[in-house]
């Protein structure tokens, strides 16, 4: 499997001083469920909100809380849990935590392995939390800058109701939120510098105000492409029908209904992407008319309504026939949901619509599921990616795509 998880992973998670740190207790937990090993450092001021003896029960692991902890063979627990941890994070991380990292002080355990831990060993994480008022002051937003210069990953901060009662950025990330961070900062970056347009789930064919055409399709094979997109380093679009799902961190969302609206949302913006993945399922046709009131059934009248349909434009078609000599065509990638013949009609479809890359799956099976099996199609042969999680399965498939671009691209 080419995407990374957390399985055998060893974090650090460092705790400083604030409220948040009860999500810390949280994200303990989730870690340990994704099959990684933590090991819990706090600062004595992480210790007045939540006790060490919490998280060693979550962590299974005695807390370390002292430069002086004569645990250690060596008395070195900052050089040794530097060393041995794959990524750092710092949740939560006030704001005198953060001056602190940025000025590269080191007069407790927690600074002085942050600043001992070797910068190629893994990433640093740091998820800052604080009033809104600090977080926005000029002296936090120069140490945030100077952080993420020296390389540091900013998580956040989110934006909601604050402890202190007030409204406003500066609240820590939720633990869910920080664990799909942790798994996106150790995966590669093949689309580093790359742009992605992606279209997602179902459209929306509306018959009159209430009824209309649609289908089964979830979203979530797009919308798990859409988040491993961002996690391989790309700047990612997402254009989604009417579904149901969060919006991946750090991707921007377009919700359309119909297949004539999402058509023009991809045909106004496509020759500005690198890539193009078309997992939604667009409807081929839609009612020629729109019927102002809603059809009503009659009483006694037992004959059905009947409408005409006309067909909808082929936005995976018209944006494989942009002019490659003038730039402006991406790499497409189209889908194919069948019900039977899954390789004969994805390779018609690749043939047809003129594309490098068809994947294909077996809709019925697939729609609403979290997993799924896919069968990638190109005109030198073809390639099966077994039932899996449709994230991992995401995570695959975009490493193939990086594979695939052209350099000059």
């Amino acid at each position: 499997m080419s995407g990374v998880t957390l399985r055998g992973k060893h974090v650090l998670l460092g705790l400083s001083g604030g409220v948040a740190c009860y999500k810390s207790a949280e994200l303990v937990r989730l870690l340990i469920k994704a099959g990684a090993t933590v090991q819990v450092m706090m600062t004595e001021a992480a210790e007045h909100f939540i006790t060490p003896v919490t998280m060693q029960a979550l962590s299974g692991r005695p807390v370390v809380r002292s430069q002086w902890d004569a645990r250690e063979a060596n008395n070195m627990a900052h050089i040794n849990h530097g060393r041995e941890a794959d990524v750092m994070l710092i949740a939560p991380a006030s704001a005198d935590f953060i001056a602190k990292l940025a000025q590269g002080r080191a007069d407790e355990l927690l600074s002085l392995t942050a600043l001992a831990r070797p910068l190629a060993r893994g990433p640093l994480l740091v998820a800052p939390a604080m009033n809104r008022e600090m977080w926005a002051h000029p002296a936090t937003q120069r140490n945030v800058a100077i952080l993420r210069a020296d390389g540091a990953l900013i998580l956040g901060p989110g934006e909601g109701e604050q402890a202190c009662g007030e409204v406003g950025d500066g609240r820590m990330l939720e633990a869910a939120e920080l664990l799909g961070e942790l798994e996106a900062a150790l995966q590669a970056k093949p689309l580093a510098g790359r742009s992605v347009l992606i279209t997602a789930g179902p459209t929306f064919e509306p018959i009159d105000p209430v009824r209309g055409l649609t289908n089964r399709s979830s979203g979530k094979m797009g919308f798990a492409i859409a988040r491993a997109a961002r996690e391989a380093g790309a700047e990612v679009t997402l254009i989604a029908g009417p579904v149901h799902l969060d919006t991946p961190r750090g991707v921007r969302r377009v919700d359309v209904q119909t297949a004539l609206q999402m058509h023009e949302a991809v045909l106004s913006q496509a020759a500005q992407f690198d890539v193009f993945v078309a997992t939604a399922a667009v409807a081929d046709w839609r009612p020629a008319q729109l019927t102002e009131h809603k059809i009503k059934k009659k009483a006694g009248d037992k004959a059905a309504p009947s409408f005409e349909l006309t067909e909808n434009p082929d936005i995976l078609a018209d944006v494989s026939a942009l002019s490659a000599t003038a730039g402006q065509r991406p790499f497409c990638v189209g889908f194919a949901a069948e019900s039977q013949d899954l390789l004969k009609h994805a390779r018609e479809k690749l043939v047809r619509k003129k594309l490098p890359l068809i994947v294909a799956n077996l809709g019925p099976a697939t729609f609403g599921r979290d997993d799924n099996a896919l069968l990638l199609v190109d005109a030198q042969g073809e390639r099966e990616l077994p039932q899996d999680d449709k994230l991992n399965l995401a995570r695959e498939l975009v490493q193939e795509i990086a594979r695939r671009l052209p350099a000059n691209l």
